[in-house]
């Protein structure tokens, strides 16, 4: 059996059922570069803190960015029998530069090690998801130019409700995107202060500079208190939060996508490349990239409620419950990078069916810009309703649409009506009567589409 870090205490060897349910290094393992980052980091401290020779410190760090080397060449591979991350690079280290490498855990615990190394991937990992939500939103963005004079139905209960350009409708998700990114941002002020340095839970009893510690390893603070840093993981239940929203609007827009590829609505087509087959049905063309996307965002949620119930009892400080909070951490990542690298791809290759959408619009729609018109003309709005539902009630009654009702017919539900009024209702002049900030009509659409380029 490997002989245990910890091994002086006990007088047998740890059960081999036992060393592989408790191992994690196929879990932690993916965290390598940041533990060697760390390690080299706290061997400089060290070498300040002179409870280490410049000489040793050197030898240290030389050994371990030879590990690193190795790792990434894939001529060192890592042991599960050594538990996790942090022991198999002080194993190796020892292996490669003799006793020496024993040195390196001065002062330190794999309870702040591990947090720190943590810490360091997320603000890497988030920073990078970020990017990505950069990307979706520019590709928004430029479908939106593109599609700047097309009309859809916008519906509220799923039912059509006013007629929006198609822009405004995409430009919404451009906010949701926006309030994503913002939301990881401030998550990262919260994950980028140090831990290293806290020990097993009171505090290293060598005289380690935290603050030059932290801001060699890129944090923007060491932590205040000890205890709390060894055992906090509520910026991962935030991060996971954050994860869980960015999934939550994929979900959403996929959700429309499948919708809109369907035959019955017939508004958009998804790219062959996005799209699958039946093992039964020639004809059928399924959305499944959109569906699957919808369907991940099921175990990110999971993830978010695995870590608050994970930490809902946890007594300070260290507990080993804690090796469980990156398995559902890392898989949220990888679904959530994967997702927005996929949809964003699927999505630059979409081709909106805008003559399909302008012939299923209803044209009652345009009864709320009538309503409008009667205000304008000096009924109140209550009563202006009241007509217009009148009149619309009519017209299925009819079997008309809405501007083929003749004057006369109009002017029976309210002599206000006057000619002008088929001048309003057309879907187009429908669309530009919403001419405020943040409205559908093009102006506005095209200031917000201007503004979202400096914020994408």
């Amino acid at each position: 059996m490997t002989k245990k870090a910890w091994s002086g205490r006990f007088s047998e060897d740890m059960s081999k059922k036992a060393e592989k349910f408790t191992s994690s290094i196929d879990i932690d393992g993916r965290m390598y570069k940041e533990d060697i980052q760390g390690s080299i980091a706290w061997a400089n401290a060290l070498k300040k803190a002179k409870v280490i020779k410049t000489s040793e410190a050197a030898k240290i760090i030389k050994g371990l960015k030879a590990i690193l080397a190795g790792i990434e060449k894939g001529s060192i591979k890592l042991k599960s029998e050594l538990e996790d991350i942090h022991m198999n690079v002080e194993s190796l280290l020892i292996a490669k530069v003799g006793d020496v490498g024993k040195k390196l855990h001065t002062g330190r615990s794999r309870n702040d090690q591990v947090v720190t190394d943590l810490r360091l991937y997320l603000k890497k990992e988030l920073s990078a998801i970020s990017g990505l939500i950069s990307a979706l939103q520019k590709t928004l963005i430029k479908l939106a130019e593109e599609n700047i004079a097309v009309i859809m139905p916008g519906y509220t209960h799923m039912q059509q409700a006013q007629p929006v350009l198609l822009s405004h409708h995409l430009m919404a998700y451009f906010e949701m995107l926006y309030r994503d990114k913002s939301r990881l941002e401030d998550c990262l002020t919260r994950i980028d202060i140090m831990p290293l340095g806290s020990g097993a839970l009171a505090g290293t009893a060598f005289p380690i500079d935290r603050a030059a510690l932290a801001r060699e390893l890129g944090f923007s603070q060491p932590s205040k208190n000890s205890m709390d840093a060894v055992s906090d993981r509520d910026f991962v239940a935030e991060a996971l939060s954050c994860l869980s929203l960015v999934m939550m609007h994929l979900s959403r827009f996929s959700s429309e996508l499948i919708l809109w590829a369907s035959q019955e609505f017939n508004y958009v087509q998804i790219g062959d490349a996005y799209s699958t087959g039946s093992s039964l049905m020639p004809q059928k063309k399924n959305p499944d990239v959109a569906e699957l996307i919808r369907g991940k965002t099921a175990s990110v949620y999971g993830a978010l409620l695995s870590i608050l119930t994970l930490m809902k009892g946890m007594p300070l400080t260290y507990n080993r419950d804690f090796q469980e909070d990156k398995g559902p951490l890392f898989n949220a990542i990888d679904i959530t990078r994967s997702s927005l690298s996929v949809f964003t791809e699927m999505l630059s290759g979409i081709r909106f069916n805008a003559s399909e959408m302008r012939k299923q619009m209803r044209k009652n729609m345009a009864s709320t810009t009538m309503a409008n018109y009667l205000v304008k003309k000096g009924l109140p709005f209550r009563e202006a309703h009241e007509v217009t539902g009148r009149i619309v009630a009519y017209c299925e009654k009819s079997g008309k649409d809405l501007d083929a009702v003749s004057l006369w017919e109009l002017r029976r539900y309210s002599p206000r009506i006057e000619d002008d009024i088929y001048g309003v209702i057309v879907l187009e002049k429908s669309v530009e009567t919403c001419d405020v900030i943040g409205g559908t009509a093009k102006n506005r659409v095209l200031a917000a589409i201007s503004e979202a380029k400096k914020r994408a």
